[in-house]
């Protein structure tokens, strides 16, 4: 008799598909669990497959008394209650690095679609502007990547991405992590300070209660009317409120986000903004970053069932 895996997020049919041959799942379809299976059929369960970002707290792991790991899709785990599963033996997993080459793509897409408009060139040529010589303020010249200084807050694997990829394109490059590393990078002992240096900034720290709303309308300031942020993180880092009062009186130039406080929903007073780019939190969106993130949680939950330590742990708060 295969395993039993609860599918506690909602997730697609399709990326559930290689774990389906392995394990036997109830999936909830991202309802609570006692509203679709009965006590009988969750009594047992021992392994939970969540997103990592989804709300899962003490009340929640207590409704299954075997529970013994919770296994994330994705490199994310700031939705688990961490301190809540060590106190109750869960192991907790997730997928590090499995989509940090994606996601950092994804970093420089926004940057480049905010810095060189490439919205607001794309509606000039559909509506016919172009073609009829007509003039427009918003199609000025701006300042390109050779010199311009990027900001990189947080320096794991997706900043590290970032970080080589900016430097490819001739940019001055420095960072803000808990950490200093021996990387041909400037470093910066506070977020202030860097960003009183940059022009653009990148957030790509892990989220938790130590980073809520860490970019501030002060940091905010401090990147000034020429600068940038772009955001493949969490929602939860940047003050959305703080975000649309600088975008709005041109506190800054321009964001590209691919992450909201609350999900799917992008605020209306953000979406309605010209000088936001905006992706539906598809960083790591790939085929090689799904087919990367799904061995670690295969090979997560083979070794928990096994009676192993998880290959692919986190470590409890």
């Amino acid at each position: 008799m295969a395993d039993k895996v609860l599918i506690y997020s909602r997730f697609p049919k399709t990326m559930m598909a290689r774990f389906a041959e392995r394990f036997e799942l109830l999936d909830t379809g991202g309802k609570p669990a006692r509203e679709v299976f009965s006590a009988d059929e969750l009594g047992g369960i021992r392994a939970k497959l969540t997103a990592g970002g989804s709300p899962l707290g003490a009340e929640a792991m207590d409704l299954f008394p075997k529970l013994g790991a919770i296994v994330c899709y994705g490199t994310g785990y700031d939705g688990v209650d961490l301190k809540a599963a060590a106190a109750r033996n869960i192991a907790v997993g997730h997928s590090p690095g499995a989509n940090a080459a994606s996601v950092a793509d994804i970093a420089m897409t926004l940057m480049l679609a905010t810095t060189r408009r490439i919205l607001v060139a794309d509606q000039y040529v559909r509506s016919g502007d172009w073609a009829a010589s007509k003039q427009s303020p918003m199609m000025r010249p701006q300042a390109g990547m050779p010199g311009r200084r990027i900001g990189v807050y947080g320096m794991g694997e997706i900043g590290r991405k970032i970080a080589a990829r900016c430097a490819a394109f001739e940019s001055e490059v420095g960072y803000f992590s808990r950490s200093k590393y021996d990387l041909p990078y400037q470093y910066f002992p506070t977020l202030e300070a860097l960003a009183d240096w940059c022009s653009v900034l990148m957030i790509a720290v892990r989220a938790g209660a130590e980073t809520q709303h860490v970019i501030d309308a002060d940091i905010l300031g401090r990147l000034g009317e020429h600068g940038y942020i772009v955001n493949i993180s969490r929602g939860s880092v940047i003050d959305e409120k703080a975000l649309v009062a600088a975008l709005t009186d041109r506190t800054i130039a321009g964001a590209g986000l691919d992450v909201f406080e609350k999900e799917p929903h992008a605020p209306d007073a953000l979406t309605a903004l010209p000088n936001v780019v905006f992706a539906p939190h598809i960083g790591g969106h790939t085929l090689e970053s799904h087919v990367a993130m799904q061995n670690c949680v295969l090979a997560n939950l083979t070794a928990f069932f096994a009676g192993k330590t998880l290959p692919h742990g986190v470590k409890s708060a």
